[in-house]
């Protein structure tokens, strides 16, 4: 247990936001689809996977991308894989939506009766408790929702010792714009939340990983 312990406070160690990566060094398909099935393995509220995972390997795309995403300008043309990552919109996170009664008849297998019943209770928790009120607020709370796959694609990534970077930094509707016109994002039912890339490092950071003391940041309550 011990060492399992310092095996994954390693990978944690490891892990940094890699700006640029060696170009000519690939990730495996079996390696990559390690990663992709953490991710598909992640937990999510309710269980509604709200999400959609694009790896945009076509060249001449992540060169339309370019532009509007100033937070992967070296990410972009370097990373051995660059992911999109999409967030469901309000269409398909309401009770009802064809989305919501995929998940809970083809792969959650529910009854009817338990079905309606947890829709009902998702659009309690909606309306009443979370203040799920409008499309905006249902999309950042799928866009939220994200961040568990998110998260474990990278640390996975860092256990074997792949490197990764998180990027927020691009113009949403532009980047939907670009996708849509290639076919990529039905805009409907979808929006880009987060990005990811993927490879080996060029060069180590210059910048060491600091993060605050284990007090400044957790509140016993006993």
């Amino acid at each position: 247990m011990k060492e399992k312990k310092e095996e994954i406070l390693k990978a944690y160690k490891f892990r940094r936001a890699i700006k640029e990566f060696e170009p000519d060094k690939k990730i495996s398909d079996d390696d990559f689809n390690f990663i992709l099935e953490t991710t598909r393995l992640s937990p999510s509220s309710f269980g509604w996977e709200p999400w959609k995972f694009v790896v945009i390997q076509n060249k001449d795309l992540r060169k339309k991308l370019m532009e509007p995403s100033w937070g992967a300008q070296r990410q972009l043309p370097s990373a051995s894989h660059f992911v999109v990552i999409l967030a469901r919109k309000a269409v398909d996170m309401t009770p009802g939506s064809e989305y919501l009664s995929y998940i809970s008849d083809e792969i959650d297998g529910l009854p009817e009766e338990m079905k309606l019943e947890k829709e009902k209770f998702f659009g309690n928790f909606q309306q009443n408790e979370f203040d799920l009120t409008d499309e905006r607020k249902i999309f950042d709370w799928s866009s939220r929702q994200v961040y568990l796959p998110f998260a474990n694609m990278m640390t996975a990534a860092a256990q074997i010792g792949i490197d990764s970077c998180p990027i927020e930094g691009f113009d949403k509707e532009k980047v939907e714009e670009i996708l849509s016109a290639e076919g990529v994002l039905d805009k409907e039912h979808l929006g880009v939340a987060a990005m990811a890339a993927f490879g080996y490092r060029k060069a180590d950071s210059p910048f060491p990983g600091t993060r605050q003391p284990m007090e400044k940041i957790v509140e016993w309550v006993r």
